[in-house]
């Protein structure tokens, strides 16, 4: 042991944690682990890993710690510290828990993190990179050997744990009748949910800085006292259920926040104590209306409530999680919060939809109870008893999927310790109602005249045992029981009032993770006694257990496979049905003994084992590993008094174990005491003094007969325990004596699922249970072609990269990887070793050539696969289930109230359990091993991540007036050509710079800006506006960061540098004296620099503008010459692959023609000369195809060469393949606005910013009267113009480089998909696609365009993938729906029949439509063009905020019509349906919106309306970063109110609107006359 002087260092002298001389400690190498302490302090021992060597650290024998570290472990600066190298396996961790917060990471960065992390040492609130620091995390928790500790060794083996600061949060709060009753402190249940619960929750999330996406719903049953639906009135039926006992009831969600994030969530709970106030009372009377008889309405108890409807709700969105990806927020997480004490009653199918939702999904749920904790087991799930007969046994299940908390305030009575654990039955009265109408039973007690029951008397051990045992053979005369009924606070503890014999008992088929035989309709019926088989055994001797075909099986412990734990049967063909435990001193019993099922008895589950299966172990990994060995939840506290010496200990044990020997007591003693070289007492973790006072944490009856603490698992491997979420903690009556706690941890940062399991099924179920399937894949072969047909050549995934990026797409899509333990080695195997020979090589007798060097297994539910690694060659097996679980497609009706709804509106939902084993693997491999290959597009089974945006002008001047206060927000107007012209020009430079990454020479500087986009010279903003080869010096000045990795494509073919270059463009580009591009984007700017050479511009340019003009009647020819003049020609793009030489925009060829030609040109006259050129060969799509016309936008299109051009060494010639060239480019189509490019005399230029009006041929020019007044032919003409056939396809598709700065340790790439044509007064939308790229790099990739887009004048709003979130849609949120926002027709209608009386009829629907069109306008709303709805209208706010949809059938009744050819022209596009008055589906949403406002049905005419729904998707970090209003709270609550209030003629404005269009119309006409 060497003694140092300590030294620190700050985190800026060196990013080192530790700093150390190799002269003063010979032997050291980098690697090593070293612990370091100080000689007098036993406990906080250091351990660092040595990364760097310094040879010239001031002083001889000191080591340099960083700051932080040393104040964490209380070393003192300059005193004395030992320091040894450690062997790491001593301290290596079992397993550690890793924080982050406020970013996406997906699965496959998780496990890609994991593996960078082993061999390295980690320390309490280490800070974490990856992917070049664009993920980030902390150190949360350690566990070595059954203890916390401060710091240790990850190896392979630890188990990592990802919590997240920022999931996605739903609470939902049952308001069941129990919330209106007192606890036992006198506070409402709701008080204490509220109050207590809720507030200590938030207030734990302030202090842990988690800043969660939270949705807060209240939810209830209401039971309607009635027999049949005639009992209803009309207005009431169509959301109305009834259950198995036929009552009716219908379920109410009201949604208080929307997925919210704040900082203080004080505010909330005022609002949910306000809504507290009246929600019993609108929700019992919510249909009464005045005269109409309705049945009484009753609120459910909580126990029968709609508890596993409200977590299908949730996973509803969940499962979604690919669809509207958001960068900001990791992991999912429903909580319930209940009154009750955690029972419910509910079907069982139902249960196996949720159970196998939640654990394939991965979602964390959460069941918080704020009633008092029973005397049983909880969470535990009564099924409902369809079996009509009086006397079925109840069943009971208990879920091991729900992480269950209680909730106790800490107020103490003055005069009692005493909790009461049960709430007493209400007295009764009156006598007993009938039975079956209400769910409450009343009978107190039966009582049968026949047998008196005494209590003192009443053997009830001995009736419990006969409860729980197996049937006997025959009964020769029937048991008369007497049941007693209470009504406790467990309320499914009820068994049905009988007294008659108890029937046989049926097996129940559902349940997914049992495979049933046919039953056996040979036996003789036999009598059942009460239930069959668990005893309560007097000592846990060896038990013998009956299988169902009469075997007696002598097994240690009872194992009970039951129907409703998670039980996979072997053979499918010879099923263990019922194992059954019985008495000890039971006989042998005959074989023809048909056994009812074992059912379970909540009152001790302790010794009920089930048969283990990958779902009870899916979250296993998440639990650390406590003292005993065993997986332990931290909230579950048992009761034992605190020791002060181990005889006493002894005591306590004695209970389970008949004499704990001296080693048990010594082994415990050990753990106590022993120290822990890295043990983090000094950091408050736990003392390990002798004879200080310890809680013991593990269960007490671990301590098995030989004293050993173990597991309390039964020595069989395959079964576990069926209570509890670990499977390993027992389940003990000092349990409820004690508490379970809260889980504050799994609230507050809840972990994310596992990347790890520890289940994999044995050979004879593999052989049995299981389909085995394989294929190969040959990435080295598939690449070489698939490769070379790519447009730029980007590096093939090599085997091994493919071979990792498979296990990734697993693990991405909710797989986990199976690590087995060092003893089943010969079974399976782990990573990296030799396994056994293949299971499917030896049922096809094929000999394996040699031994595969690398594999890994995978599982999610009952799917598993097996990927190895063997030379060039990957192998996937797939396991899939012989008998997969039938599917399941639950239909439910329900009433919501989202925010800023006025009513509960009814919604319909589908549950279906997803069928994971059909998921297409086999072509996603391909996909992977051929990059992402066009062959293989991502199509919708697959489950690719998406992130859709708009792209909207940037600037409204209206926005910011409403901002700055003005009080109507109507006050958008039309954007002006100049506006129109500068959108587009941006648009041209964002796809060019961001999306293609195309960069440009700085040759020419000849271009006159004012000419090109219409702006006059002195318009300060014209150098915004110029386009980029003027400038484009300008427009580089922000990326003078980018030396070597510049986020442009490169000359050679991709961002990644040591790619080899397509064979064709030869290095000798870099020695021509070009420069290349990541040298260009590097030249200094000053600002000085840049207005002297926009002022020698503006000059040149003015000189030049005069000089160059092409006669208009030149030839094709000679304009081709003109255009490649070097100073006055057309701008060329730089050289990129793929790219042929002399490319250039088509737009910008357009902007030329209009600047070069005497007296400029038109576009259309433009369009036609460059496609006489292309006719005549002088030009060419830049992909070298004849065939693609010239389309205006940007478009890429090029000179083509003569023969001697084409011998020019620095020639490059056209790819000739026009879809690989399209997979590569984005090219739009655009829709030029008027103004743009128009041809102008030198006097015009100062007013060109106005907007030109064409002149009508007609003789009325009807341009400034509103659309939807204007003359019958004027609307078909505008109609025509509108409906103009788009293009092709409205989507195109390219492949995207995602990971542009070269932060990610692996290849990844995308796609984009973008609409084909850019309308400038219409949205843009782009969506990103990817499977193989890391959230966060995308995220990287998108904020930066947000960013760039800002700089082009564009604002770029994440926009969700269902707009509108109508019920019927089937992507769409439960818990969300649109607004309808009517439109108050009648005040416009002053005496007139019809709103458009004045014109033709047929014209009405039409008229109706452009009116509410005018008005969303008005509003600042844009027109999106949405694939799918082409009969509806939907708008974007020009900030994103929100969108509008006008529905496509306005409901004006309309007589048959009589101009024929009109409505043919009109609904040609199926724009506007002929029958008006047809269903559509949100006419029938709006319906029942408007009829559930007013207690009376309106007319038709009142269903004139928009449907208005919010933008979710603008996060916290988009509303940062945008310059406009876009997701400001005030700003959109302004704007509604005021849209409502137009729409509802407040202050007479909608009506004043309407006279200020007719005034225009009448002008026009008094001038015509």
């Amino acid at each position: 042991m060497k003694l140092f002087k300590l030294i620190v260092h700050q985190k800026n002298f060196s990013g080192e944690d530790l700093i150390i001389n190799p002269k003063d400690y010979p032997g050291i190498k980098k690697g090593d682990i070293v612990e370091i302490f100080h000689p007098e302090d036993e406990f906080s021992r250091l351990l660092l890993q040595i990364t760097a060597f310094k040879e010239d650290l001031q002083g001889r024998e000191t080591v340099s710690v960083e700051n932080n570290i040393a104040t964490t472990f209380q070393l003192r600066t300059f005193a004395d510290v030992y320091m040894n190298i450690v062997n790491p396996n001593d301290v290596a961790l079992d397993s550690v828990e890793l924080t982050f917060k406020d970013q996406y990471m997906g699965r496959s960065e998780m496990w890609r993190l994991k593996n960078c992390l082993v061999n390295t040492c980690v320390y309490l609130n280490k800070k974490i990179e990856f992917c070049g620091g664009s993920i980030r995390c902390q150190v949360h928790e350690m566990w070595s050997q059954g203890d916390r500790v401060a710091c240790g060794v990850i190896t392979d083996d630890t188990k990592v744990v990802f919590r997240s600061s920022t999931s996605m949060v739903y609470l939902f709060i049952q308001m069941s009748s129990e919330m209106w009753d007192f606890d036992i402190h006198g506070d409402l249940y709701f008080e204490k949910a509220v109050n207590g619960f809720l507030a200590d929750l938030f207030q734990k999330w302030k202090k842990n800085g988690s800043n969660h996406e939270v949705t807060i719903v209240l939810f209830s049953r209401t039971f309607y006292n009635a027999t049949s639906l005639e009992e209803f009135p009309n207005h009431m039926r169509e959301c109305l259920q009834h259950d198995y006992r036929g009552r009716f009831y219908e379920d109410f969600y009201r949604v208080a926040v929307q997925n919210e994030r704040y900082e203080d969530w004080s505010n909330i709970l005022v609002q949910l104590r306000k809504l507290f106030t009246d929600y019993q009372k609108i929700v019992l009377e919510y249909h009464q209306r005045p005269g109409i008889v309705m049945p009484k309405a009753i609120n459910s108890t909580a126990a029968q409530g709609n508890f596993l409807e409200v977590l299908n709700m949730s996973l509803n969105v969940f499962e979604k999680h690919y669809l509207d990806r958001s960068f900001d927020r990791t992991g999912q997480l429903s909580v319930v919060i209940t009154p009750g004490v955690g029972v419910f009653e509910v079907d069982r199918e139902l249960t196996n939809v949720t159970k196998q939702r939640i654990i394939d999904n991965g979602v964390g749920s959460d069941l918080v109870c704020v009633g008092e904790q029973p005397l049983h087991a909880v969470p535990l799930l009564k099924f409902h008893n369809k079996d009509t007969s009086i006397n079925a046994a109840d069943d009971y299940s208990m879920p091991h999927w729900i992480n269950l908390s209680f909730y106790s305030t800490n107020k103490k009575i003055p005069y009692s310790t005493f909790i009461p654990r049960i709430k007493l039955p209400p007295k009764i009265s009156k006598p007993p109602s009938e039975c079956g109408k209400l769910p409450n039973k009343t009978k107190l007690l039966q009582e049968d005249g026949s047998e008196c029951l005494r209590n003192t008397l009443f053997d009830y051990d001995a009736y419990d045992a006969q409860v729980f045992q197996l049937p006997p053979v025959h009964t020769a005369s029937l048991q008369r029981v007497s049941t007693r009924t209470k009504k406790t606070s467990v309320a499914c503890m009820e068994t049905h009032s009988n007294s008659q014999a108890l029937k046989l008992l049926k097996r129940k088929m559902s349940d997914p993770d049992i495979h049933h035989p046919p039953p056996d309709t040979h036996s003789s019926p036999t009598v059942a006694s009460r239930s069959a088989a668990i005893s309560i055994p007097h000592r846990a001797d060896d038990l013998i257990s009956v299988n169902s075909n009469g075997e007696v099986n002598s097994k240690p412990r009872i194992s009970l496979i039951d129907d409703h734990g998670d039980v996979e049967i072997s053979p499918p063909f010879r099923p263990v049905v019922g194992s059954a435990g019985s008495p000890t001193n039971s006989v042998t019993q005959p074989n023809n003994i048909r056994p009812g099922r074992a059912l379970i008895n909540p009152f001790d589950p302790s010794h009920v084992t089930i048969k283990l299966t990958s779902n009870r172990r899916r979250w296993t990994h998440i639990f650390p590993k406590g003292p005993t060995g065993v997986l332990i939840q931290q909230h579950h506290y048992q009761a034992v008094p605190t020791q002060s010496s181990p005889e006493q200990l002894s005591d306590t044990m004695s209970i389970l174990s008949s004499s704990p020997n001296e080693h048990s007591i010594a082994s415990i003693n050990a753990q106590s005491t022993c120290q822990i070289p890295r043990s983090a007492s000094q950091i408050g973790f736990q003392d390990h003094m002798k004879g200080k006072a310890m809680r013991l944490n593990f269960p007490l009856n671990s301590v098995d007969k030989t004293g050993h603490i173990g597991p309390p698992t039964t020595n069989n491997k395959s079964l576990t325990l069926l209570w509890g979420a670990t499977g390993e903690q027992e389940w003990t009556p000092a349990l409820t004596t004690a508490n379970i706690g809260v889980d504050w941890r799994s609230l507050t940062i809840p972990a994310c699922l596992p990347i790890t399991t520890d289940y994999f099924p044995d050979k004879r179920s593999l052989q049995n249970d299981y389909v085995v399937s394989d294929y190969n894949l040959l990435p080295d072969d598939v690449n070489a072609d698939f490769a070379q047909l790519r447009a730029i050549y980007k590096k093939p995934l090599n085997t091994a990269e493919v071979f990792k990026e498979l296990v990734s797409q697993r693990l991405a899509q909710g797989f986990q990887l199976i690590i087995l333990p060092p003893a089943n080695k010969t079974q399976a195997t782990t990573p990296g070793s030799k396994p056994p020979v293949p299971l499917s090589s030896l049922m096809r007798g094929m000999q394996v050539e040699s031994e595969p060097k690398e594999e890994y297994l995978l599982s999610i539910g009952r799917i598993f696969h097996k990927i190895s690694l063997c030379g060039n060659s990957i192998t996937v097996t797939r396991y899939r289930p012989r008998h997969p679980y039938p599917p399941f497609n639950i239909h439910y009706r329900y009433r919501f109230h989202a925010p800023h709804h006025d009513t509960y509106e009814v919604s319909w939902v589908s549950f279906t359990t997803e069928k994971l084993e059909n998921y297409n693997w086999n072509y996603l491999d391909h996909y992977i091993c051929t990059r992402g290959d066009t062959d293989f597009s991502l199509v919708e089974a697959l489950k690719y991540w998406r992130f859709r945006v708009f792209l909207l002008p940037l600037n409204t001047p209206a926005t910011r007036r409403i901002l700055d206060g003005s009080v109507h927000c109507d006050i958008y107007s039309p954007a002006t050509s100049a506006e129109q012209a500068n959108f587009m020009e941006g648009f041209l430079r964002f796809i060019e710079t961001w999306l293609n990454r195309i960069r440009r020479p700085n040759a020419n500087k000849n271009w006159s800006p004012a000419a090109l986009v219409g702006v006059p010279p002195r318009d300060p903003a014209s150098h915004l506006t110029r386009r980029r080869h003027s400038t484009s010096l300008i427009f580089l000045t922000n990326q003078t960061s980018l030396v070597g990795s510049s986020p442009f494509r490169e000359r050679l073919g991709s961002n990644r540098l040591p790619e080899k270059p397509r064979p064709r463009s030869g290095s000798k580009v870099m020695d021509r004296g070009r420069v290349s591009p990541a040298s260009e984007a590097v030249l200094p700017h000053s600002p000085e620099l840049q207005q002297q050479q926009d002022h020698s511009e503006c000059s040149e340019d003015s000189i030049n503008a005069e000089v160059s003009k092409i006669k208009s009647s030149a030839s094709n020819a000679e304009i081709l010459e003109a255009m490649k003049q070097p100073h006055t020609g057309i701008g060329f793009l730089t050289q990129h692959p793929s790219l042929p030489s002399l490319t250039f925009v088509s737009a910008e060829a357009v902007q030329w023609l209009n600047n070069h030609i005497e007296g400029g040109v038109t576009v259309e006259k433009a369009i036609i000369i460059m496609e006489g050129m292309i006719r005549e060969r002088l030009i060419c799509h830049a992909s070298g195809s004849f065939k693609k016309p010239f389309i205006l936008g940007f478009y890429l299109y090029h000179i083509v060469q003569d023969k001697d051009g084409q011998k020019d060494r620095e020639y490059f010639p056209p790819l000739g393949d026009l879809r690989s060239f399209e997979n590569e480019w984005v090219e739009v189509e655009m829709k030029v606005p008027k103004g743009w490019c128009e041809p102008t005399a030198p006097t015009q230029i100062s007013n060109i910013s106005s907007p030109i009006s064409i002149p009508s041929c007609d003789i009325i020019d009807e341009s400034s009267v509103p659309v939807f007044l204007r003359d019958d032919s004027d609307l078909v003409f505008l109609t025509e113009d509108r409906e103009r056939p788009a293009p092709v396809s409205p989507y195109k598709h390219t492949h995207l480089d995602i990971d542009i700065n070269n932060k990610s340790d692996r290849i990844e790439w995308g796609h984009l998909r973008y609409q084909s044509l850019f309308k400038t007064d219409y949205s843009y939308e782009l969506v990103v696609q990817w499977v193989a790229s890391s959230g966060s790099i995308v995220a990287d990739l998108i904020f930066g365009w947000q960013r760039k887009a800002q700089l082009c004048g564009i604002q770029m709003v994440p926009i969700p993938s269902d707009l509108l979130a109508l019920p019927f849609t089937l992507k769409s949120d439960p818990l969300r729906g649109p607004i309808f926002i009517p439109l108050h027709t009648e005040c416009l209608m002053t005496n007139k029949p019809y709103l458009f009386d004045e014109f033709r009829e047929d014209t009405y629907t039409q008229r109706l439509f452009l009116f509410q069109e005018a008005i969303v306008q008005r509003f600042g709303f844009v027109p999106c063009l949405v694939e799918g709805t082409e009969n509806d209208h939907q708008y974007v706010h020009v900030t994103g905020n929100a969108f509008i949809l006008v529905p496509s059938t306005s409901c004006i009744r309309a007589r048959p019509r009589t101009d024929t050819n009109i409505i043919r022209r009109i609904t040609g596009q199926k724009r506007y349906p002929v029958h008006p008055d047809q269903s559509s589906p949100h006419e029938a949403y709006i319906t029942r919106h408007v009829s559930g406002k007013n207690k009376d049905d309106y007319s038709m005419d009142r269903r004139v309306g928009f449907l208005w729904s919010w933008n979710h998707m603008v996060s916290r970090k988009w509303k940062s970063l945008s310059t406009s209003a876009t997701g400001d709270e005030l700003f959109q609550k302004k704007i509604i109110q005021d849209f409502r209030n137009f729409c509802s003629n407040a202050d007479n404005r909608l009506r004043q609107y309407w006279e200020s269009c007719w005034e225009l119309k009448e002008k026009t006409c008094s001038r015509t006359e």
